[in-house]
């Protein structure tokens, strides 16, 4: 599964590593981070993500 985020969507809300916080962090910059790829135990998570982000800038592909 791959995680994708359009980053000129994304306005580093943050929401999304609240509901994923093993896929999403920030930097010490403030600046969003996350892992591309992630194992399918995840999906759930990730897909919590992507319903959360105010930007709808969070995309799921299967691989």
């Amino acid at each position: 599964m791959k995680i994708c985020v359009d980053r000129g969507k994304c306005q580093d809300h943050g929401q999304c590593i609240i509901a994923a916080p093993d896929i999403f962090r920030f930097d010490e910059d403030g600046t969003l981070q996350y892992e591309p790829h992630v194992d399918e135990s995840l999906r759930e998570a990730a897909e919590e993500a992507s319903d959360v982000c105010p930007e709808q800038a969070i995309t799921i592909v299967d691989e």
